[in-house]
Formats: structure tokens, sequence, C-alpha cells
């Protein structure tokens, strides 16, 4: 990654706690476990629900073994002491008090806020069971309830405990990011190597990375070179080398050698914190069907109390006043919208971690939706299909020693800065030894002079031959081949001799075609725009069976030609790196940013690659429909599962002695729940690696 992706208008990000609460990571914040939409449990942690859960279910025990009705079933005297009969109804009221209150607080809250939710229904039903226990003690119903109560609540806590833990490990990619960080740096000063806080880095300090060590801080190297492992940043799994010149990025590992970098950013302005923020951010944001879930959640609310309300009118009218209260209290506890509320923020959390792992950095979850009703992906040319730098693509020798040309080349190019002859002197090296050369000398516009192995070589393009007057007849085929797809033409002349010619073209990425073959394979259109001129456009487009070209398009109409797809009724993800690209990424249906581009870019689109390879364009794809299959199929099972258990829970099948107690309600809304969460934790068997076929 060349550019620092961060967005110094955010905070830095925050992750919840991790597991069951009782590990923080460096930002994260305690006592936080917000899940978008899902009444945020009234920013309580995992951890809390952890305690009072074994705690309520260490005071149930004795509730439980004190009841008569338990007593009956499994055939069993308990002692009978002073006071035995007080044991129920002190320690189930402890029960309500300390391990209800997390629910009675969310139900208050949710009162006040006005929007009726799952906290409010089972604050609902633990106070009606409450009222009927204390009823019952004196002596004015004839119903055990206490029992009932404690393993209600028991549950409740043991069912939010796991909810929670489920978020909290979805989100851990936050918390795994920030433990990428080094805790200590190793600072170079006049006196030698002092170790350090990474937090008391500043700009400008130079620092030591050994062998195996992380980078404490984004940089560029001084001095030394290195294969930098970036697979936990970018999702590439190959080591990447690194040199002199080169940038390199907080938190990835310098594999094989020492490096020293000079840091260039750091704290909430390193790209790790930029990542952290994204994967925060889209983790909160709320979707299309996180916006369902919530409506069917109230709608649920409404369901439950309409319920509740002519199942005891019924029952009382017909003579069973205590059934009454033992199937009013079902039905608000089978009613509990957790499955539904859990349904969406545990899909998000998934796939926006499971995406950071892998190099996509989702900024916002409504454009990863989107991405699975896409129809036509338009890629920016250069430094997006291509790499953004010319590379040998074609050499021409007039006597068939095609290596001795482009030595030849090398040796006159070595001295030189121009982009074209480092990649003269990179594709030589490739291929052996490049002989010495003397007497370099630059033509202004026209090429370049040296002598090797006491023979004059010059390279240069048509104008150079030209005005020497050389005869370029042995390699013009070839040339104008080269000159028609848009390549740049360099000739070598030996003496008064041309030997050969090479063909730089900015070099299409291997990856390119192999993310069109598969969004291919997906049905989906591939277009590219560019700037440069159609012949250069088509030739690339020829080359990677691109379906769509738009070539010679000016940086400021690159927006208003996906308009025009979009008018033709495309939707369209648009795919760039540029600043030119922004107002382009804006305007598509799905702006995807490579992540080695501008910041310009990446603050305008809506999915951001890590790295710079386009295929990841593929498993965006992938994980949008992965993501859209778990969502709707948590809502419907979530949904179905409430409206259909509700009538059981009502005493509908009472005739054929079918009943639903409140603790067994309250235990299959557990079981409902967990349903949904195994259900979204199948997402993780998506394969988003780049080697992964469509």
């Amino acid at each position: 990654m060349s550019a620092t992706i961060h967005q110094p208008d955010h905070t830095a990000a925050e992750s919840p706690n991790q597991g069951d609460g009782s590990h923080v990571g460096r930002d994260a914040h305690a006592g936080h476990g917000s899940h978008g939409g899902h009444d945020q449990h009234a920013g309580h942690s995992p951890g809390m629900f952890r305690d009072r859960f074994w705690w309520s279910l260490a005071l149930t025990i004795p509730v439980v073994f004190f009841s008569e009705m338990v007593q009956g079933w499994l055939g069993y005297t308990a002692p009978d002491f002073p006071g035995s009969g007080w044991v129920a109804p002190v320690l189930g009221t402890v029960i309500f008090v300390y391990g209800g209150s997390p629910f009675l607080k969310g139900a208050a809250r949710e009162v006040r806020d006005r929007r009726p939710g799952m906290m409010l229904l089972i604050g609902m039903a633990i106070t009606v069971a409450l009222v009927a226990s204390v009823a019952t003690s004196f002596g004015w119903f004839d119903l055990e309830f206490w029992w009932e109560l404690a393993a209600l609540i028991t549950v409740m806590l043991l069912g939010h405990w796991m909810e929670m833990r489920s978020i909290g490990q979805a989100r851990g990619a936050l918390a795994a990011l920030a433990e990428l960080l080094p805790d200590d740096a190793e600072l170079v000063t006049d006196g030698g190597i002092e170790t350090v806080a990474v937090a008391d880095l500043a700009v400008g300090d130079v620092v030591l990375v050994r062998p195996g060590a992380r980078v404490p801080a984004d940089g560029e190297i001084v001095d030394g070179s290195a294969e930098l492992d970036e697979s936990m940043v970018t999702g590439e799994s190959r080591p990447v080398p690194k040199a002199v010149g080169e940038k390199v990025v907080a938190g990835t590992v310098a594999t094989d050698s020492a490096i020293r970098v000079r840091v260039e950013a750091v704290g909430d302005d390193t790209a790790l914190a930029g990542i952290q923020r994204l994967v925060a951010e889209a983790q909160e944001s709320r979707s299309r069907a996180q916006l369902l879930a919530d409506r069917a959640a109230a709608l649920l609310f409404y369901l439950a109390v309409a319920s509740a309300t002519v199942t005891i009118v019924t029952w009382v009218v017909v003579g069973q006043t205590d059934e009454a209260v033992v199937r009013t209290v079902a039905v608000l506890v089978i009613a509990c919208p957790h499955a539904l509320g859990l349904a969406i923020p545990l899909v998000i959390a998934i796939s926006t971690s499971l995406a950071a792992r892998t190099g996509i950095l989702v900024k916002d979850r409504l454009a990863l939706e989107r991405m699975r009703t896409i129809d036509v992906v338009l890629f920016d040319k250069t430094g997006t299909l291509t790499k953004g730098e010319h590379s040998v693509t074609g050499v021409v020798a007039a006597d068939g020693d095609e290596s001795r040309v482009l030595g030849l080349a090398a040796a006159v190019e070595s001295d030189s800065e121009h982009p074209l002859a480092r990649a003269i002197v990179r594709a030589a090296r490739a291929r052996g030894d490049i002989p010495d050369a003397t007497g370099f000398r630059a033509m202004t516009g026209r090429g370049v002079e040296a002598t090797v192995g006491g023979a004059t070589v010059i390279v240069g393009g048509p104008a150079l031959v030209t005005e020497r007057g050389l005869d370029t007849g042995p390699v013009d085929a070839a040339a104008s081949r080269w000159r028609e797809r848009g390549a740049a033409v360099l000739y070598v002349a030996a003496g008064d001799t041309v030997v050969g010619a090479l063909a730089l073209e900015d070099e299409v990425r291997e990856e390119s075609r192999q993310a069109i073959e598969r969004l291919h394979a997906l049905g989906i259109r591939v277009a590219m725009i560019t700037g440069d001129a159609s012949q250069v456009a088509e030739a690339v487009a020829a080359d990677l069976d691109i379906d769509e070209v738009l070539a010679e398009v000016l940086p400021e109409d690159k927006h208003s030609r996906v308009a025009e797809l979009q008018q033709r009724g495309d939707r369209v993800a648009m795919v760039g790196d540029g600043v030119n690209d922004a107002p382009a990424l804006a305007q598509a249906d799905v702006g995807i940013a490579i992540g080695a581009g501008t910041d310009v870019a990446i603050e305008s689109a809506g999915i951001v690659l890590a790295s710079d390879d386009p295929r990841g364009v593929v498993a965006a794809r992938r994980l949008s429909q992965a993501g859209h299959r778990k969502m709707i199929q948590n809502l419907a099972w979530a949904a179905g599962y409430n409206v259909l258990a509700i009538p059981v829970a009502a005493g509908a099948l009472a005739w054929a002695g079918v009943a639903l107690p409140p603790a067994a309600a309250a235990v299959l809304m557990s079981a409902s729940t967990v349903v949904v969460a195994l259900n979204a934790q199948l997402l993780r068997r998506v394969d988003l690696a780049p080697t992964a076929d469509g």
C-alpha cells in the first residue's frame, strides 16, 4: 500500500469486548456490546451477563430444589426446617432484582424512547412472573411459580451472554488488528538503538525493524531491504519485497532481513488505524435488512401484547385463572424477538470482520449489500487493471538474438532515471547480466547514447533514428504492430546499424485477467474506462476480454459516463484508484477504491481493497451474496418461529394436552437464538481468498 488509509474526522475505533469479556484489545473500551439495532443491551458487556448468569444459576438451584412441584416430578422430599418455606420467595426476589435488572433497565429505556422491543417484552414477562409468584406466596393463586421465575431469568441471562459472546467473537477482527502493533519500537539515535514505546514515536523518527519483527508505524525504508508479510493488512499471502525508498505499513512483518524505517504516520493516522475505523463503522452501519428486522421486532411487540391480552382474557373467561397467568407469561417470553434482533447484526459483524481479514474493507454496508445486484463492473485502466508502470512487452532483433538487444539497451539506460529506462533495466536483469557502459549521454526528447564493448550504442525513438539516417527496415514489421496497439517503441542501434527494437507498455496485471474471467463466470459484464487513446484501450480490452471500452474520457467526464451506463438500466460498480476517479466512484451504485490509491478515492468509495488486486471485486460479490442469503434465512427463521410459537404458548393446543411452561418457552426462545447464531457462523465457510474460484 502506498497511501495511508485514514479518516481524520473520526475518532479512533472502539472494539467491543471479545469473547466472554475478560480481555479487552488495545483500543477496546469496556462494557459496550452494541450490535446495531439490537437494543445495544443498555451498554452491558458479555462479562456482566456471564457473572449474573452464574450467580443466578447458583441461586436458582435451591429454588428449584425446594419446589413442591419439582419434588413431586422427581419423587424426593426436600428438608423441612424453620423458614424453609421462604427459600424460594427470598432467593427468587434476589434473582429478579439482580439477574433481571439488565432487562428491566432495557425495558424502561425502550418505553422512554417509545421504541418497544425485546427488552420490554422480557421485562413484562419477568414482572408478571414476579407478581404471580408473590400472589402465590400469599395464597391468592394456586400456583407454584418461584422456580419458573428463577429459571426464566437464568435462561434469559444465558441466552444474552451467548449472544454477546458471538457478537464479540465476530468483531474480534478489531481487537486482532489492534494486537498487530508491537508495544515497543527500536528507535535509532545518535547513541545507538533505544527501546521506546510505540506511542512515543514521532514523525521523522528512524526505527530499526529486525527480522521477524513488526513494523511499528507507517513509513519509508531508508536503509536495507526485506520481504514484508502484509497478509494481515492486504490479504496478500506472499511476502512483498521492499527496498530503500518504498513504503511500509504498521503491523506488517519483516520476514528475512533488518530494515530501517523513517516514520511518516503514527497513531490514528496509520493505515492500520484507518482499517480499524472502517471495520467499526461498517459493523455499526445499518442495512436495509436491519431496518426490516427492527420493524418486524416492533410489530412482534404489538402482536405479543395483543396475544397476551387475548390469552389472559380467554383463560379467565373459561374460569382458569391460574392457567391464564402461566399462559400469559409463556406468550410474553416466547414472543421475545431475540433471534430476530440477532439475525442481522451478527451477519454484519461476521461478514465485515471476515472481509477485513482478506483485505476487503467495507465502509458502507449498503454498498456491500448492493454488490450482489451489480450488472456491470467498470474498471479504471491505469493502476487498476494495469500496474501503472511501463514494462518491456516485446523485443525484436535483426539477427534473432533478443537477449543481446535487450542487454545493449539496458547497458545504455542503466544510468538513466527515466521510467522507460528502469523498465528496460529490470527486464534485462531478469534475463541475465548487463554489460558495462561508459560515456553515457542523454539527448533530450530523442534518446540516450553510451559506449558498450567499444561500440557506440544508441537507444531512442523514431526521431533519433531519422536524425541519424538509420535503416529500420529489419524491425519495421514488429514496430508497426506495436505502434498499432499503442505501445512505445524504442530502437537500439550499434554503430550505424539498427540491431533491434523494444516495445514498452503499461503492463496488465495477471490478477486482472483472473478477475475478469470470474466476473464473466458470474454473469457480470466488464467495462473499462480510460483517458488513453482508443488504440491503447482496445489493445488492453482485447487482451483481457473486456466487454465494453470507454476510451479518451477526460477526468471530469468519468462520472457522466457512469451515469450514462446507469441511465441504460445497468447497476454499476466502479473500481478506481485516482483523484480523478473520485466523482465516478461516488456516482456508481457501488464505488470500490483500490487501497494503494489516493485518500480522495478511498473517501469516495463504499468498499476499499487494501491491496491493489482486482480479484477482490469478485470476493466482495461472493461475500455480498452469501451475507444476503444468511440475512434472509435468519429473518425467515426468527420471524416464522415467533409467529408459529405464540399460539402454542397461549394454549391453543391445550385440548391435545400440549402445554408450554414459561421456563420451557425461555429455553425454546434461546434455542431459536442459537439456531440463528450458528447459521450466521456458516458465513465463515465462504472462501474469499484471491485464488478461490468464483
